[in-house]
């Protein structure tokens, strides 16, 4: 019988849209170490869909079709979205995002909930956060923690 959530899918995947999926596909592979595991072409050289992980964060991808109101970053001036992927070091992960054209919005630092954390934005106008966790901390510890901080 086949499984109504396949195993590869469990939770949400973000689905970006984005103004030129192929060079958003060159980009996240130099940048990021994606894995694309498919891409299916549509007319007038666009694409249509494409995956790629990660690490173990799974993310589908396409170019924008304003018919169906899928809209890049771009085109609506920026992004309210932004994600999140844990690595196992964000600091040589940081390094080769930015060499490869990520644009740093906050730098590296140490967080209050535990992470080492940066973020960056995509030349295609996504917000990515990039952590790697440091210290593990309670549900009570990340309050007490975070009462300690300006938010």
């Amino acid at each position: 019988m086949t499984n109504p959530i396949p195993q590869e899918y469990k939770g949400g995947v973000p689905y970006l849209n984005v103004h030129d999926a192929k060079a958003a596909i060159d980009f996240y592979r130099r940048a990021f170490g994606a894995e694309v595991s498919i891409e299916i072409p549509r007319q007038g050289g666009k694409i249509a869909h494409a995956e790629f992980r990660i690490g173990e964060a799974v993310f589908m991808l396409r170019d924008e079709y304003p018919e169906y109101h899928f809209r890049s970053p771009k085109t609506i001036g920026g992004t309210p979205v932004n994600l999140l992927v844990f690595v196992p070091d964000v600091e040589t992960f940081a390094e080769r995002a930015v060499a490869a054209g990520a644009r740093v919005i906050r730098p590296l630092e140490m967080q209050f909930h535990g992470d080492l954390q940066v973020e960056v934005e995509d030349p295609f106008g996504h917000s990515w956060f990039f952590a790697s966790r440091v210290t593990d901390m309670t549900a009570q510890e990340l309050k007490e923690a975070a009462s300690a901080v300006d938010l």
